[in-house]
């Protein structure tokens, strides 16, 4: 029996957790380099060479599969998205064209909300350069699959975390952090369920749907990184004011920190009927062996 093909453009950590659980499916991962072939590999994925800075190299993409998740990030030195462009011309050969696509964006794309709520339908209003470039991936992936029919599904996802993911370089650096009544609300998905979720939303996803792929918990940033210290047995950063954060944090902490918001994870359960793997990152810990 012919297995179902799905081509994921990005073949990083989210990309090999979804290979990895779905052997009944084949898989096609894109792969730029022999030590990205490897470990698309290794994950069980069937390597195809093309590289999304070099549009030439992906006309091998056109017509491989019915079936793309496009999880590559957008280059750093530009203002849009040129890895998305060229993605889009080789998967839009007339007759070989995919019938669903489901790309991850960031929640950065909202820009700092102060602490409120966030739904999907909040207009995008991104403060850099990083989250210009997502809106911009965005927009050129609703126009092709407008134009040619194509079911697409778009995941915001906040701060990705995993036993390999968490901050214990900056706690043990004692990085500060902003003390708890100037500080900023963070979210978080654990990379086990954002992949569950990318593959949920190939099927279940709406047609030209944003979902907010972020966990249950309502935290402030502080308290994150207080949770890992103590689960750890780690010293706590230091809390600081956030004028003080401002002087001595770098461009990119300061990045993260000027921003707060909670995302509202509503339409994810109900249309996705996701089921979250960790609802809280204190759910993760609890798993996870401590050690200093």
């Amino acid at each position: 029996m012919k297995k179902h093909s799905l081509l994921i453009a990005g073949m990083g950590d989210i990309g090999r957790r979804i290979a990895t659980v779905h052997p009944e499916v084949r898989m096609l991962g894109v792969a730029r380099s022999p030590e990205s072939a490897a470990l698309a590999r290794a994950s069980g994925a069937l390597p195809v060479s093309a590289d999304l800075d070099r549009r030439s190299s992906l006309t091998r993409l056109a017509g491989l599969s019915p079936w793309v998740l496009h999880l590559a990030p957008p280059p750093t030195d530009s203002e849009g998205d040129s890895r998305t462009r060229h993605l889009i011309a080789a998967l839009g050969k007339r007759g070989s064209l995919p019938r669903r696509l489901v790309y991850i964006s960031t929640s950065g794309v909202y820009g700092n909300c102060n602490g409120e709520r966030v739904f999907e339908h909040r207009p995008t209003s991104p403060k850099n350069a990083r989250a210009r470039r997502r809106v911009d991936a965005e927009r050129q992936l609703r126009r092709f699959a407008a134009r040619n029919g194509i079911k697409l599904a778009i995941l915001r996802a906040p701060g990705i975390y995993a036993a390999d993911r968490l901050p214990l370089e900056r706690i043990g650096k004692q990085t500060p952090a902003v003390r708890s009544d100037e500080d900023s609300y963070t979210n978080h998905v654990h990379a086990d369920d954002l992949a569950r979720l990318a593959w949920l939303a190939l099927f279940r996803g709406k047609n030209n749907r944003v979902y907010h792929a972020v966990d249950d918990s309502v935290k402030k940033m502080g308290d994150y990184f207080d949770m890992v210290a103590d689960h750890f047995g780690l010293p706590r950063p230091p809390r600081i004011s956030r004028a003080e954060a401002q002087k001595v944090l770098s461009p990119a902490l300061l990045s993260f920190l000027n921003e707060s918001r909670i995302l509202d994870n509503t339409r994810l359960k109900q249309e996705l009927r996701a089921e979250l793997k960790y609802p809280d990152v204190a759910d993760f810990l609890k798993r996870l062996p401590a050690r200093a």
